[in-house]
């Protein structure tokens, strides 16, 4: 069954297993999938190795997708404080990886302080049984700074992201708040850092997508990277 939502990748369900597009990168992932999991944390898929076509496979993660149409359970509280706890827990396995001779998908950022997903938002977050239970699609992942993790995860959760408004109820820094809690405080990025790391990475996701657009054939992102751009301007003038 083919599987729809992603912008760069083909992505085929086989049974219990997701087979996808690999490249360079897919080596480096699977080894670090496999060692997130030895460090005794399953919030994303297990790597399988490759099909006979070359796609990689992973294993599936049951559950609800929080794409389009947007489901009410994004803007609850528990949403916010648990997708902070669960990338949290991501990035504290991460810590220790070896970085030699690693081929990543996304550029290396410094302060490479743990391994970043890059794309920590609700469309790779699955929830089941009225809690989260992990994240998929993580072959953008590349070493950073904790707080672009956390930035690109407030964007769209906290009422920052032009296609994503919050409903009414609390604003974007109430939310973010919770999001930060739930990630634990003693690590957490300060709220300023934060709204500092999303404007900059909405720019950067703005190029990065117009050049998508252009390698791919499809003018259509471009309205995404018109939009990042947008974001990013409203956060700069506060």
């Amino acid at each position: 069954m083919e599987l729809s939502g992603g912008n760069v990748n083909d992505v085929v369900r086989v049974g219990d297993t997701v087979h996808r597009t690999a490249g360079p990168w897919t080596p480096t992932i699977h080894a670090l999938l496999a060692w997130v999991r030895a460090q005794g944390v399953s919030v994303a898929p297990a790597p399988l190795g490759l099909d006979d076509a070359g796609r990689e496979v992973l294993t599936w993660t049951e559950g609800e997708v929080g794409g389009w149409p947007l489901p009410d359970w994004l803007w609850d509280r528990a949403t916010l404080h648990q997708s902070g706890t669960m990338l949290r827990a991501w990035h504290d396995a991460t810590v220790g990886f070896a970085l030699a001779g690693a081929v990543w998908r996304s550029p290396v950022r410094e302060p490479a302080e743990v391994v970043c997903l890059n794309d920590a938002a609700p469309y790779n977050m699955v929830r089941a049984d009225g809690a989260l239970v992990g994240f998929i699609d993580v072959d953008m992942a590349a070493p950073g700074p904790r707080v672009r993790d956390v930035a690109s995860l407030a964007y769209r959760l906290c009422g920052w992201c032009e296609d994503m408004p919050a409903p009414h109820g609390p604003a974007p820094q109430e939310r973010l708040a919770d999001l930060l809690d739930g990630y634990g405080r003693d690590l957490a990025p300060r709220p300023d850092g934060v709204l500092r790391a999303m404007r900059d990475g909405l720019l950067d996701l703005a190029a990065w997508t117009d050049d998508h657009a252009r390698e791919t054939g499809r003018p259509e992102l471009r309205e995404h990277a018109r939009m990042y751009r947008r974001d990013a301007a409203r956060l700069a003038r506060g």
